[in-house]
């Protein structure tokens, strides 16, 4: 079964600083998916927020098996109705992968519900990636520890719920650590957040990083059908309850009508 992944990019770095675009002359949204289009079971396309309705529409994804996010400078920018939508896929089955500062996207911190706050500096570091949970499918490859020798740093706190599981944790030359590999699971969705990937730095050409968006692909792939109308919140009348009951006692709905939310 192919899986259909949908790489999503803000594309805005690559257009106006000289330095990203000497790195990704033809966006990080494309390298991304070439990395991914690397495992012959993933068909990879790409978005952007330039897109009519951002390339997200509601008929593009219900197409779409897993979609990346890598938003950074225009999180702002990201319309509300489409954040919304991709949150309510998630809810129906279908996997998101949020890459390194997306942990501020619209559509992760509503579906963590908390800040999503962390450190920062921007000082091309040393970071080092140690696999934490060797044995997790999204780990698959990955050796014991690998290096990136310039990035932008992460710290702790790192202000999102308790994961599921951590696979990798970063520590950096500053000395910081952070949680830089992370699972949810939100409705029938599957969510990864995957911290390396500042856009100055040609971090998704690095091999072990490579092969970390494609796990994460697989992993994140749920093959069951789609939950349909997952924001439903229908009134089961009377005369459909599974057991015989009469009505009785007041009550605050007339019949048909869709209730309080």
């Amino acid at each position: 079964m192919t899986i259909r992944a949908v790489v999503w990019g803000e594309n805005v770095h690559e257009r106006q600083n000289p330095v990203v675009a000497g790195i990704y002359p033809d966006g990080m949204h494309t390298t991304i998916a070439g990395a991914l289009a690397e495992d012959p079971e993933i068909a990879a396309t790409t978005a952007t927020l330039q897109d009519p309705e951002h390339g997200l529409t509601d008929a593009r994804l219900a197409a779409t098996d897993v979609l990346l996010w890598w938003g950074h400078a225009a999180h702002g920018e990201v319309r509300d109705e489409v954040a919304d939508r991709v949150v309510a896929h998630v809810w129906s089955g279908m996997g998101l992968i949020l890459l390194h500062s997306a942990h501020f996207a619209k559509p992760f911190k509503r579906l963590m519900g908390t800040p999503c706050g962390l450190s920062w500096r921007e000082a091309g570091e040393r970071e080092r990636i140690w696999t934490v949970s060797p044995n997790h499918p999204i780990a698959r490859d990955v050796p014991a520890q690998f290096e990136l020798e310039h990035e932008e740093m992460y710290g702790e706190p790192f202000t999102v719920p308790e994961p599921l599981e951590t696979v990798f944790i970063s520590w950096f030359q500053g000395g910081e650590v952070f949680r830089s590999g992370l699972t949810y699971r939100r409705g029938a969705g599957n969510v990864f957040y995957f911290r390396p990937g500042h856009e100055t730095y040609p971090t998704y050409f690095d091999p072990h990083v490579r092969t970390v968006l494609r796990n994460a692909v697989r992993w994140a792939h749920n093959p069951a059908p789609r939950i349909r109308d997952v924001t439903a919140a229908p009134n089961v009348p009377v005369e459909a309850a599974p057991e015989r009951i009469e009505e009785r006692g007041p009550k605050l709905h007339q019949p048909g009508e869709e209730g309080f939310r």
